[in-house]
């Protein structure tokens, strides 16, 4: 059984289906799992709105849900998708385009 934080949220890294890129982290509600798995296409829980959202709704750039993993412990969840545009609200491919230098760590 699926392992919901005390908030109700799972995170879920979504990854191409084809080319295995990372492209995103957001979190999956019970709803937004549920609405995700009957429709095909990606829906997540802004934690900054507070609101569920459908990824792509607005930019036309949405994720065609091909597989959904849970990891051993079921407390996080892998979704393998077709993205149809970039992921990132920058325009870039995948959220994940800046490297962690070592100055950008904390002291």
């Amino acid at each position: 059984m699926l392992k919901f934080d005390d908030r109700g949220l799972i995170p879920a890294i979504v990854q191409d289906a084809a080319s295995g890129e990372v492209l995103m982290v957001a979190y999956m509600n019970q709803e937004s799992l549920q609405r995700t798995l009957e429709s095909g296409q990606a829906h997540f829980w802004s934690r900054s709105r507070g609101e569920l959202w459908r990824k792509g709704a607005t930019s036309g750039n949405t994720l065609t849900v091909r597989e959904i993993w849970k990891d051993c412990d079921e407390d996080a969840l892998l979704v393998k998708a077709e993205p149809a545009g970039p992921v990132c609200h920058t325009g870039e491919r995948s959220c994940f385009f800046q490297r962690l230098e070592a100055a950008d760590a904390p002291a």
